[in-house]
């Protein structure tokens, strides 16, 4: 009899068990449910929404766009560092940078002593004509004050239609005086690949190594390295310095493009992959504008990203170059771009990156087969030296010590395509090797 009561005593027990597991399951999938229901979770959103409208102390000047548009900024930002939702505004200003060109008046501007200076006016644009110099300050544009004027306000209101005037009260420390310039907007191109001194000249030296700096990827960056490379090969050169460092990316076509330059027809460029089978695809080189053979080296820190990781990773895969410089940032995703019906557009996290042999560089980055660290003043003598009237903009203190900065990255990238040259001259052919 004891064993019996035993026996249901345990049966109960489990069975006790099992009853209080089950309901613990199922309250957890009717809560998981909830979580991914969209009405119960839309009616929450609506209600947030009106109580804002209706008793917050400053609703009044609130309209609903506000408010949605301001949901939607926090709804992606949640999602990860690179989605977004951008207003009108903020779309149309993206559009005008991977274009290569908008309207404006042709200067470069930064936050300097507390205020906004020229760092340098581009060549043959408005502000250089009209005789703007690096180091001026910019005090009233349109005779608004720039004294509490943010960055980004200023470059917008700067920008506008070409043909269009805006004028400036531009105060030069030099003399201690202020001067107001009426200028009138025209359509500033901005080249995307630069010579060593920050212009589009291109020379060659003795030693025959040519150097490009691409500083973005945008609609026009391989024209732009195909002329550039047009006039090196021109001038005969045998051996090339692609320089990436700071380049945050750009458009994934024109990175495809700039590698496909260095490869031959059907070489796998890069792989994308997704949640949804049209994010998955393979960009292989199309044989079109091919170069010759001749030794490259790409120059590379933690400022390169996404497109400039795609190009550096392609090409040390395949051993068509050599990577110099540190490790890259790790922007390894893609964000496709979903215009709205109101003139804003979501820019969205819908695939990841991965190099010929399947390396993912999300999160990882680029390594490179020589690592040379920089120092941080290094980095900022050298980014100065390059621009266009920096050293101008600097006080004289300072100027002999931008000019005398040395690049070490650089200066090895140069020693080893002199040692590969030499190594090329004397076994009378073209080489590819490469460093590990």
């Amino acid at each position: 009899m004891s064993k019996r009561r035993f026996f249901y005593s345990v049966l109960l027990t489990v069975l006790a068990i099992n009853l209080l597991v089950g309901a613990r399951i199922y309250q957890y999938s009717i809560q998981a449910a909830e979580k991914d229901e969209a009405y119960p979770n839309l009616k929450l959103f609506t209600t947030v929404l009106e109580r804002v409208r209706q008793d917050y102390v400053d609703g009044d000047r609130l309209t609903y766009q506000d408010l949605i548009h301001g949901a939607l900024k926090g709804m992606l930002n949640t999602l990860d560092p690179h989605s977004e939702f951008m207003e009108p505004s903020k779309f149309d200003e993206l559009k005008k940078d991977t274009e290569g060109a908008f309207g404006g008046v042709g200067i470069v501007i930064s936050f300097k002593d507390n205020f906004i200076t020229v760092v340098a006016p581009m060549e043959d644009t408005p502000g250089f004509k009209a005789g703007i110099l690096s180091g001026d300050r910019i005090t009233r544009i349109d005779g608004k004050s720039t004294e509490k004027m943010g960055l980004q306000e200023a470059v917008k209101r700067l920008r506008g239609q070409p043909g269009s005037e805006i004028t400036l009260q531009v105060y030069r420390p030099g003399s201690a005086q202020s001067t107001d310039y009426k200028l009138v907007r025209a359509e500033i191109k901005v080249p995307t690949v630069k010579d060593i001194d920050g212009r589009r000249d291109f020379s060659l030296g003795e030693n025959k190594i040519g150097y490009v700096r691409i500083v973005q990827f945008g609609e026009q960056t391989a024209s732009d390295l195909e002329d550039s490379l047009s006039k090196l090969e021109g001038q005969g050169m045998e051996a090339l310095v692609m320089d990436v460092r700071g380049n945050p990316g750009g458009l994934l076509d024109q990175a495809v493009k700039v590698c496909e330059k260095f490869l031959a027809r059907g070489t796998m460029v890069v792989s994308t992959e997704g949640r949804n089978t049209s994010q998955r695809a393979e960009y292989r080189a199309t044989g079109r504008n091919r170069h010759a053979n001749y030794p490259v080296v790409v120059l590379v820190n933690g400022g390169s990203a996404s497109a400039s990781e795609i190009v550096a990773g392609c090409l040390q895969d395949l051993k068509r170059a050599i990577i110099v410089g540190e490790q890259t940032f790790g922007k390894g995703s893609v964000q496709s771009i979903l215009p709205m019906q109101d003139g804003s557009a979501l820019r969205l996290t819908t695939a990841k990156y991965y190099t010929p042999s399947h390396k993912v560089i999300h999160e990882k980055g680029i390594t490179p087969d020589i690592l040379v660290p920089m120092s941080d003043e290094e980095e900022r003598d050298n980014f100065i030296k390059k621009t266009p009237g920096g050293i101008d903009s600097l006080p004289e203190k300072d100027q002999e010590r931008v000019r005398a900065a040395r690049d070490p990255q650089l200066e090895r990238a140069m020693d080893l395509l002199k040692g590969l040259r030499l190594f090329t001259q004397r076994n009378g052919k073209t080489t590819k090797v490469v460093a590990r």
